[in-house]
């Protein structure tokens, strides 16, 4: 059992959470009261940022001493919105919001994963009719060894993770989110994720 605090309490962060639960860890979920973020990173092993990206760098700096030798799992992707609300563009081209937030928080192991999907496949990976690719991103081998086992909870098989490298590799996938406009207005809004096919 991993003590865990979900950061954001939209669909992703609520779909983590209950997952993560039903798993057999212990996870505490963050809404905005003041302090709630806060506490809730003090007391877990784990923090998983499930907050909008564009928000992410600012509200997870302000928690640098409570991340201190924590494991910071980024699910978001930073980008400016477009006028029907889908993603138009990275808010750190040339860069990512991982890097931003392992530069911002260097006491942190931060790990980029979970971020080219949509959030139903997050924890249902096996609902899609061709296999997904869950990434990693991130400096930490331990940290990268304890996210992978969380991934395996929410049903992920380990051939179906693929590690990147270090948390510069999150540029990539972070990237793959300007797939995600055009593949919801082509085909609607039904889940699904980047492949890697062998």
């Amino acid at each position: 059992m991993t003590t865990i605090a979900v950061l954001g309490n939209g669909r992703v962060g609520g779909n983590l959470a209950a997952a993560l639960t039903r798993a057999g860890h212990q996870v505490t979920v963050a809404d905005r009261e003041p302090g709630a973020a806060a506490n809730a990173a003090r007391t877990s092993e784990v923090v998983i940022n499930a907050t909008p990206g564009a928000g992410s760098l600012e509200r997870l700096a302000a928690l640098r001493a409570e991340l201190q030798g924590k494991i910071l799992v980024d699910v978001s992707n930073a980008t400016t919105d477009g006028p029907d609300g889908l993603p138009a563009d990275l808010l750190y081209p040339g860069s990512s919001l991982a890097e931003q937030l392992q530069e911002a928080l260097p006491g942190t192991s931060v790990v980029k994963t979970l971020n080219t999907m949509l959030f139903p496949v997050m924890t249902a990976p096996d609902t899609l009719a061709q296999p997904p690719t869950a990434f990693l991103s991130g400096e930490g081998p331990q940290a990268k060894q304890t996210v992978r086992a969380l991934l395996a909870d929410l049903g992920w098989h380990p051939e179906r993770i693929t590690d990147l490298g270090g948390i510069r590799t999150a540029r990539a996938t972070e990237a793959a989110i300007l797939f995600v406009p055009h593949v919801i207005r082509s085909s609607g809004f039904a889940p699904f994720a980047i492949s890697v096919a062998r």
